[in-house]
């Protein structure tokens, strides 16, 4: 039967203190991988804390975990954090691109610019200065896998979320460019595209009998995603179970790209 098999893969999952990256600490840890749990920075205890007690809990569970803090929107800080990982696990495998925010909400017209700005930076240019590390070290070891978490919304727009939807799709693209300057080198880029994952960030959502009640119309399968259901395409990504994928994005949504709506006609 195949299993999903990570052992002696080394993997840093950008945003790994909650939501979809501990899912995903916790899949790929539990699939042999030796996992960076990444939190943004040192100055919030709390953040730190959650990140430092998954990786306690992944090493207490017989796997191998350590975290680390860094501002990904911050390129000095993205090559500090992968010298760390140099150091103290010998290089680097799996690159997940998790970490992001949706933003304010605000219309183009009224929003502010660093508002705009600020979810850009950490949505694509993040992603951009974390890749861009990994590669380096991909290229001189001929193998590896990025994996950069998107969402529907490169596909649907979202009113208000212009930012987000933006770099969403960018990072879509990213994604096609960096699997086709690196497929000869033996690395495979990735995008999963979650659609309403059951998360603390939309706790407001689907804790809201209303707003959950829309939200789920939306969905064809009439229900949210979990967490688990994200972090276990992600692992099978990884693995080499996924050896000719490359390019491509995965939609893991419960067919909100198949827009349900028009089941009772166009």
């Amino acid at each position: 039967m195949l299993g999903i098999d990570l052992t002696g893969r080394r993997a840093l999952i950008t945003g790994s203190s909650s939501g979809l990256g501990r899912a995903m600490a916790e899949a790929f840890a539990e699939a042999g991988a030796k996992v960076a749990v990444h939190y943004r920075s040192p100055d919030d205890h709390a953040d730190q804390a959650a990140a430092e007690a998954i990786a306690a809990a992944i090493t207490q569970a017989g796997g191998k975990a350590q975290a680390f803090a860094a501002d990904i929107s911050r390129a000095e800080e993205v090559e500090s954090l992968f010298q760390a990982i140099d150091t103290d696990f010998g290089g680097l495998d799996v690159l997940v691109n998790n970490a992001g925010m949706d933003g304010t909400r605000a219309l183009c017209s009224e929003g502010k610019i660093q508002d705009w700005e600020a979810v850009v930076r950490v949505d694509l240019f993040g992603a951009y200065y974390c890749a861009r590390q990994a590669l380096q070290r991909m290229n001189r070891q001929k193998h590896g896998v990025i994996i950069n978490i998107t969402s529907v919304h490169e596909f649907i727009p979202w009113e208000g979320y212009s930012a987000y939807a933006s770099a969403k799709a960018g990072l879509s693209m990213f994604t096609k460019t960096l699997a086709q300057e690196t497929a000869d080198a033996g690395i495979r880029v990735l995008a999963i595209a979650p659609g309403a994952i059951q998360t603390p960030i939309n706790k407001s959502v689907w804790d809201n009998p209303q707003t959950l009640q829309d939200l789920d119309k939306k969905i064809a399968m009439g229900r949210l995603g979990t967490p688990r259901e994200i972090a276990s395409v992600a692992a099978f990504l990884a693995s080499d179970l996924a050896s000719y994928m490359t390019g491509t994005t995965v939609a893991v949504d419960g067919g909100m790209l198949i827009y349900p709506d028009f089941r009772q006609g166009g």
